[in-house]
């Protein structure tokens, strides 16, 4: 079981993030929720900063928001120090891949649903 950290985690069923939340649980993971403003998904409180996860055991972020967004999280990542990210398609962001790269953080660009659909998760 890996402890992921899903950052735009949402309400709506309609988004990724969302079935990313719902799959990661199927599949004997410990999903949690980052996002600013949403208060719970899933019946599971959400941590509204990434960094109130500093001292805690992170073994995948994975990022479904985008590159003016997620910029916003290089230091909370970092603090954070997962074993990898990843950035799911459409979340893409070059700068942010080098600064995780170059602190030690193993990246991927690839879909969570589908790393986890065929066992490459």
């Amino acid at each position: 079981m890996e402890v992921v950290a899903v950052i735009g985690a949402s309400n709506d069923s309609s988004r990724y993030a969302y079935k990313a939340m719902e799959m990661l649980k199927d599949y004997g993971h410990r999903a949690i929720p980052v996002h600013p403003r949403e208060t719970e998904v899933l019946g599971q409180k959400v941590v509204n900063k990434l960094g109130d996860l500093a001292g805690e055991k992170i073994d995948t972020i994975t990022v479904y928001v985008n590159p003016a967004i997620s910029d916003k999280y290089e230091k909370e990542m970092i603090a954070v120090h997962p074993k990898r990210v990843i950035f799911n398609p459409g979340a893409e962001n070059p700068k942010l891949e080098n600064a995780l790269k170059a602190s030690g953080i193993a990246v991927e660009n690839a879909c969570t649903l589908v790393l986890l659909r065929t066992s490459q998760f």
